[in-house]
């Protein structure tokens, strides 16, 4: 089945905005950000302009409705990735939360010598927290390096993953070179050792629903803002042994079964890990966005988006001194290309680009500094596809780089 971009991009009014100056947008950085559907902004003004109140202990009828919108989306959530029990989902305010909540509340179960195995492909989300776990706890932090062509080295997995191995912390489709993990072969060496896996899905998630339980993994997160949704949302999932286990993240409201000063217990997960009021509206968006997610038609929807990152790596093969990030071909990547031009700066690239075409791109580290130091690089250009480009989107962004090489060198 062919898919149109055109129809789904009608559903942004963004896109339908004109410029006030300058050409027209051509939005090539959703992997920073992607836009968001007049049914998401929809949900979350009806939820703020007809059941905004707090949730979970309020007895009147807003605050019921609010509780049933919240709650309704932690199902969507929990449908989204194919979780076992909805229980076992909690929002969080992102990805980089996500991790952190791990990292200090699964985190506090390991002790000095214990291993943590994370990769020279993760977003710095994925590596700092494990620093912090290092300095609090000391275990010993250990790197998957990364292949010539962007992917995970996992040839070195044998000699990385030993019996002191506690938990393997990966992304699921790297940020930068578009590569995608085989969480299959990370899986199966730490059940080896009985260690957890834990899943960066922030890059992967906005690409179609995620099944936890094939997948086999025991922790999996991503953020709402790069699935179509709200800022300031995200979701934890996490086997509900290993969060019944876990310590609380943080103290305070709600995430108590009964306070004295004498001591603390604990609400039930997911409350346990959601102090405070939450970023209930965000929730309700993110619900919307994941729900219409699901019914899209993502065979076609990927195939396009390998069409058009096919032409961009083609495109990119014609320009003198380019450097590409990733893998040159279209197996197991996403559209998620970084490249770098001999001479030029990312952010005058970027820059240019955007005043001439109006090509929104990325340019810099994408907090992922070990890798570029591990190229010889400060940073590269990024440019990240989503079902709404088109080939229109393409031609504006090799045009205006063959431009930007023309005035800029």
């Amino acid at each position: 089945m062919s898919f149109d971009p055109a129809r789904f991009r009608a559903l942004f009014p963004i896109f339908a905005a004109a410029p006030a100056d300058g050409p027209a947008l051509h939005y090539l950085d959703s992997g920073a950000s992607a836009q968001v559907p007049q049914l998401v902004i929809d949900a979350v003004a009806r939820h703020d302009s007809t059941a905004r109140a707090n949730v979970k202990r309020g007895v009147h009828r807003l605050a019921e409705a609010a509780t049933e919108a919240y709650e309704t989306a932690r199902l969507s959530a929990a449908r989204y990735l194919n979780a076992p029990s909805p229980r076992e989902v909690i929002f969080t305010g992102g990805t980089t939360g996500a991790i952190n909540l791990v990292a200090r509340a699964h985190g506090d179960l390991l002790g000095e010598g214990d291993e943590v195995l994370v990769s020279m492909l993760e977003h710095h989300s994925n590596i700092v927290p494990w620093q912090l776990l290092q300095t609090r706890r000391g275990i010993r932090l250990s790197v998957i390096p990364a292949t010539a062509d962007g992917r995970l080295d996992l040839d070195r997995l044998d000699e990385l993953v030993t019996p002191r191995t506690r938990l393997i912390a990966v992304t699921h489709c790297s940020n930068v070179t578009g590569a995608v993990t085989d969480l299959a072969r990370i899986v199966a060496a730490a059940r080896a050792v009985g260690a957890k896996v834990l899943v960066d899905g922030a890059q992967r998630a906005p690409h179609g629903p995620i099944d936890v339980q094939a997948l086999g993994v025991d922790f999996y997160a991503f953020s709402g803002h790069k699935a179509f949704g709200p800022n300031g949302i995200g979701v934890l999932w996490g086997r509900g042994e290993l969060l019944e286990a876990m310590p609380p993240f943080m103290g305070g409201g709600e995430m108590i079964s009964h306070v004295s000063f004498a001591g603390s217990s604990w609400a039930p997960i997911p409350n346990k890990f959601e102090a405070g009021t939450p970023p209930i509206a965000q929730a309700v968006g993110l619900g919307a966005a994941l729900d219409w997610l699901s019914e899209q038609d993502w065979p076609a929807i990927l195939a396009n988006e390998m069409r058009l990152t096919g032409r961009i790596l083609d495109g990119l093969a014609t320009i003198p001194g380019c450097r590409i990030l990733g893998p040159g071909g279209l197996q197991q990547r996403l559209g998620v290309i970084s490249f770098a031009l001999d001479g030029l700066h990312p952010h005058d690239v970027c820059q240019f680009v955007d005043a001439t075409h109006g090509v929104a791109l990325r340019g810099g580290h994408h907090c992922a500094q070990p890798l570029m130091e591990s190229c010889g690089l400060v940073g590269t250009v990024r440019a990240s596809l989503a079902p709404y480009n088109d080939d229109g989107d393409v031609d504006a962004l090799l045009d205006g780089l063959a431009h930007a090489v023309r005035q800029l060198r």
